[in-house]
């Protein structure tokens, strides 16, 4: 479990294709801290760390998290929001965050707020609680952040300089695409809905 509290940024620095699958080696400040099975999300998705070396460490994704994500769209340089799993005695600084990315979204707009920034996301609707609400929390390529101005297939952030300068946020512009994992208790919510109006 994760928290949606960004703790810095990955380099992509190779990128293998094995038969549906693709490794992705990166660097990142706390490499010499992971060992082998550790869990970290990667741009919001869930990834079990399968080698280290040196200053590097490699993850593996599958064909499904490919076709959910934005994983399968990196390339060798691109920065990637990591954040290593939540420790049980840990402050949920965030919102409750699975590592489990529902589906992708592009960004519509990039607004100068006069020292922040709103980005407007759109995405296609899917039903199954996956939607947002006014206030309410969504985590965008493994951030945790408040929902303003939600529509039926869209809805804004609003992203201070700390958030901009230590995410990938200052790398998004319109027509980037980024991972949605949508508030939890929402999916549950909606899900005991449906099978309550059969």
């Amino acid at each position: 479990m994760f928290s949606g509290i960004v703790e810095g940024m990955a380099e992509v620095v190779s990128i293998r294709t094995d038969r549906q699958n693709k490794d992705f080696t990166l660097r990142a400040d706390f490499t010499r801290e992971l060992k082998i099975d550790q869990s970290i999300a990667h741009n919001g998705v869930c990834l079990t760390v399968v080698d280290i070396t040196g200053d590097t460490y490699t993850v593996t994704a599958m064909k499904e998290t490919l076709d959910r994500s934005n994983l399968g769209l990196l390339a060798v340089g691109d920065l990637v929001n990591v954040e290593r799993s939540m420790k049980p005695d840990a402050l949920l600084d965030g919102h409750i965050v699975q590592g489990h990315v529902d589906q992708t979204a592009v960004c519509t707009a990039r607004e100068d707020a006069d020292g922040s920034w709103y980005f407007t996301f759109e995405y296609e609707p899917r039903g199954g609680g996956l939607c947002t609400v006014e206030k309410g929390s969504v985590t965008v390529n493994g951030v945790s952040l408040t929902v303003c101005d939600p529509t039926a297939n869209s809805f804004r952030v609003a992203i201070i300089p700390y958030t901009f300068e230590h995410t990938n946020f200052c790398r998004i512009g319109v027509g980037t695409v980024v991972n949605l994992e949508f508030d939890i208790i929402g999916k549950y919510i909606a899900r005991l809905m449906q099978n309550y109006m059969k």
